[in-house]
């Protein structure tokens, strides 16, 4: 049983659960039980069979690198059947559980699955492109939880989808930066440009800055009297505003120094910006 639990990876698990669970209270008037337990199970089997069928897919190449060669797959703890069909299982169970909330909870939830296994992972040995497909599915579970309680694709919908696709870039990015010679091995292509140089640090830097405006866009968006559901404070919006700032540093440091010691302090602030992110937004809407 713990084999397969692994072969969920429960720490990504939580982390995409995680944002599912802020998206939904940010979206609802009260807490529905119902609702967020079918989102927080639905969400949990889908991520699973999404990271199942990714190492059913990948056995070979997680054979070669040293992060992943004693994982249940490449060491046969679980055999290749055994963990399709028990994936495929979850992937089945999770759609039908979000179908339960509602239609579009769903569609985005099995989207997302699909852009995971049939885009982002073959891709990821051929072309660094991989990189910014696999942003799409990640970027879901934020929204997935507001949809999950407004049952429509809105202006607010886009803006936590925004937020947590900019984000993949330097998150996912100073990993594949930090494993770079681990990747290689396995010929998988994550890095923008392929390689740890001026032109991926470049990029984090990018993506990285764009996602500031973007994530205090709700404030911007009052200026302009255009009306959005997501209320952000000056407090909150200066919060967030210097927490990106914060990460922005970072990525800039690594542009100068293109060290894989401050590619780890990025992945690192990467970790704690999103759900910081996320509970600054709570906290404005409840104060």
């Amino acid at each position: 049983m713990l084999n397969y639990i692994e072969l969920l990876k429960p720490r990504l698990s939580a982390t995409v659960l995680f944002s599912s669970l802020a998206g939904y209270i940010l979206a609802s008037e009260y807490l529905d039980i119902q609702i967020l337990f079918k989102l927080m199970l639905g969400g949990m089997f889908l991520v699973g069979s999404s990271n199942g069928l990714n190492q059913v897919y990948e056995v070979n190449v997680d054979s070669l690198m040293d992060r992943t060669k004693n994982r249940p797959l490449p060491t046969k703890k679980i055999t290749l059947n055994s963990a399709f069909i028990f994936s495929l299982i979850l992937g089945f169970s999770g759609i039908f559980i979000l179908s339960m909330i509602n239609f579009r909870c769903a569609f985005f939830g099995a989207l997302s699955c699909l852009i995971y296994v049939v885009g982002y992972t073959p891709l990821k040995t051929n072309t660094p492109i991989s990189g910014f497909i696999g942003a799409f599915p990640g970027a879901m579970p934020f929204m997935l939880g507001w949809v999950a309680v407004s049952n429509q694709f809105s202006l607010e919908t886009g803006i936590l989808f925004a937020i947590q696709f900019l984000w993949q870039f330097p998150h996912f990015w100073s990993i594949a930066w930090i494993r770079y010679k681990d990747y290689k091995k396995a010929n998988i292509q994550l890095l923008p440009s392929g390689y740890r140089d001026h032109q991926s640090a470049f990029q984090i830097v990018f993506y990285t800055f764009w996602l500031i405006p973007i994530s205090i866009s709700p404030i911007l968006l009052d200026y302009l009297l255009i009306e959005s559901s997501i209320d952000l404070s000056i407090v909150g919006a200066i919060s967030i505003f210097l927490l990106g700032l914060f990460f922005l540093q970072k990525a800039l440091i690594l542009l100068k120094t293109k060290s894989v010691v401050d590619a780890k302090k990025l992945m690192i602030c990467s970790l704690i910006y999103l759900p910081v992110l996320q509970i600054i937004y709570i906290i404005d809407k409840f104060i």
